[in-house]
């Protein structure tokens, strides 16, 4: 009997392993399709992932290479660009309302800043497309019928997001960001929504961004101010000079 119990509880176990396996493997693809269809509706510039690993066991998820595209009128192929970003999730909660989301590291991200600092610039752009999402609650659901109303998506619940090593490259300079660190993010029953996750991050990495440019632009300013003003000094005693040699050879010529 004891051997009956134990050899179906070797079993499960290998029947939920399997089975967890087996839902990771097609889970990542649609967590990847998922995030290129309702990314571009909260962002309004096209979003793209090369993959996304995903266990339901251990809980953990990598994004792989996710491309976030430029709003129309800027040059570059895209805004912001991750080479790799290291998620740890809650299993259980996958299967709630809300979704638990422990860490996110974004490693090294690189962002190509576009515009004026003080007022219109690629970043400013998509965070204010994601503002509108937010406040008209998001995208509908895709397979919504056009009279239906909304289907409203999982909350999410992010406790802790890191985002570190993050370059800057405006007007062919390279410039580091300190670290991002956000936490409790949709912390209580209430939640967020991706929308308002999405603002909440990238309000962070513009504002971080807007200030390592607007705080490079002003050291140039004052380089360039202060070479003017040596310059001006160096001018104005060669011209001196220049003077007096001058009046001293003119004063040689009439002895």
């Amino acid at each position: 009997m004891r051997k009956i119990f134990l050899t179906i509880i070797i079993v499960l176990a290998v029947l939920i392993v399997a089975g967890g396996i087996t839902m990771s493997f097609f889970l990542g693809p649609i967590v990847k399709t998922g995030m290129e269809t309702v990314g571009p509706k909260i962002t309004q510039v096209s979003i793209n992932v090369e993959a996304v690993d995903l266990s339901l066991l251990t809980g953990s998820a990598k994004i792989k290479n996710l491309v976030v595209g430029n709003p129309e009128g800027y040059k570059a192929p895209h805004a912001i660009s991750v080479g790799s970003a290291a998620v740890g999730v809650n299993p259980l909660s996958v299967l709630s309302d809300k979704i638990v989301i422990r860490s996110v590291r974004v490693e090294a991200p690189e962002i190509t800043f576009e515009g004026n600092p003080f007022s219109g610039n690629n970043l400013n752009t998509i965070l204010k497309n994601v503002t509108a999402a937010t406040k008209s609650g998001g995208p509908a659901a895709t397979n919504a019928p056009a009279k239906a109303p909304a289907k409203p998506g999982k909350k999410l619940e992010v406790d802790d997001f890191f985002i570190t090593g993050a370059k800057v490259n405006f007007n062919g300079v390279t410039l580091p960001l300190p670290d991002i660190h956000l936490t409790d993010l949709g912390k209580g029953s209430e939640g967020i929504t991706a929308a308002d996750l999405t603002r909440r991050i990238l309000d962070a990495l513009t504002s971080a961004t807007i200030k390592a440019v607007a705080s490079a632009a002003t050291d140039v300013g004052k380089d360039v101010g202060k070479l003017s003003k040596d310059v001006g000094k160096s001018l104005g005693t060669n011209v001196s000079n220049l003077g007096k040699s001058l009046g001293s050879l003119f004063k040689k010529s009439t002895n």
